[in-house]
């Protein structure tokens, strides 16, 4: 039986128009399991290049709370992440916070599942 206690929560940013990741998807995507209740990130995954990055980025934020823990994500980026995509990556996680707290609040539908990058509401 599936897990109803965990949402799914994209973030999207813009990266470097030279980066691989530009070039074969053309955005930067996190994608986070989430418990519903209590904010906590149970997986990541990530539109990246390589293999290393993606298991890099999902221990980075396994574990982490989605909400409060903003912060702290972004001290461990700047103190151990450093591949092209920094920014992009915390650009996409605020968004994904965004999105989260939207759904917190009880809005559903487009405003979660637009695929535009930090979307004014």
């Amino acid at each position: 039986m599936p897990e109803t206690h965990t949402i799914y929560i994209i973030g999207i940013a813009k990266s470097q128009q030279n980066n691989p990741i530009t070039q074969q998807y053309g955005r930067f995507l996190l994608g986070f399991v989430v418990n519903r209740n209590t904010g906590v990130i149970e997986t990541c995954g990530s539109t990246v290049v390589m293999k290393s990055t993606y298991d890099f980025l999902d221990d980075l934020f396994r574990g982490r709370n989605i909400e409060t823990d903003g912060e702290l994500i972004r001290s461990e980026l700047e103190n151990r992440y450093f591949g092209a995509s920094q920014k992009a990556i915390m650009v996409a996680f605020k968004d994904a916070q965004r999105r989260f707290r939207l759904f917190k609040q009880g809005i559903r539908g487009e405003a979660l599942t637009c695929q535009d990058e930090l979307r004014s509401n």
